[in-house]
């Protein structure tokens, strides 16, 4: 079996998917803990293994060789892992609809949800970007009110089992009221919270430290 180590801090959803994932399958990882506000992502050390310089990055250790290659990107770091596992639809219009979600996740989700967090919860809601964090609401409450429509027809995102689609959305939803967003007026999301963290090998965001 190949050896997995993340880079990655557990306070970032994008980190604690692939956390969240390898912990829900049982294999085993080494977890590195990277604090980004101190600049490790910007040294040469860093970016000669992600030169874009950002977190989760997953090193791959290959069994008969030894070789270690990485890949950075969340989903895409999930999508790796998940392969050929019941996380992951083989193929069709299952596997396409997970891929919907991630990229709705990525681009009408994050941009909104996790960015608003940030501000509020990092950086203390500074005066400089009270009004950035203000034209973050109405977007992530559009993302979420989406999200609960689709929790009102099916037990998960993809169907009635949990998929990376979930994972990829659990990650920041779950936290979106560090970022200003009352999860009680979505009622079909916070019962898919529930089940969520009801199910075995459950790992919770702050519960991994450095190995």
């Amino acid at each position: 079996m190949n050896e997995y180590r993340v880079y990655g801090d557990m306070l970032s959803g994008n980190c604690y998917k692939v956390a969240m994932l390898l912990e829900f399958m049982g294999v085993p990882y080494d977890w590195q803990a990277v604090d980004v506000l101190a600049g490790f992502t910007q040294s040469t050390e860093f970016k000669q293994i992600n030169a874009n310089a950002k977190i989760p990055v997953l090193e791959v250790t290959h069994e008969e060789s030894g070789d270690k290659e990485y890949l950075s990107e969340s989903n895409a770091i999930l999508n790796y892992l998940a392969e050929g596992s019941t996380f992951l639809p083989a193929s069709g219009l299952p596997r396409g609809r997970v891929l919907q979600w991630q990229f709705f996740e990525q681009y009408s989700h994050e941009p909104y949800i996790a960015v608003a967090r940030f501000i509020k919860l990092f950086l203390g809601l500074p005066a400089e970007r009270k009004e950035e964090f203000a034209s973050k609401q109405a977007g992530g409450r559009k993302a979420l009110a989406v999200m609960d429509e689709q929790l009102s027809r099916t037990t998960y995102l993809v169907g009635e089992s949990l998929t990376i689609a979930d994972i990829s959305l659990y990650a920041y939803t779950h936290v979106a009221a560090d970022g200003g967003f009352d999860l009680t007026e979505y009622p079909n999301i916070l019962a898919w919270i529930a089940r969520v963290e009801a199910l075995p090998n459950y790992l919770p965001m702050r519960a991994r430290v450095a190995s």
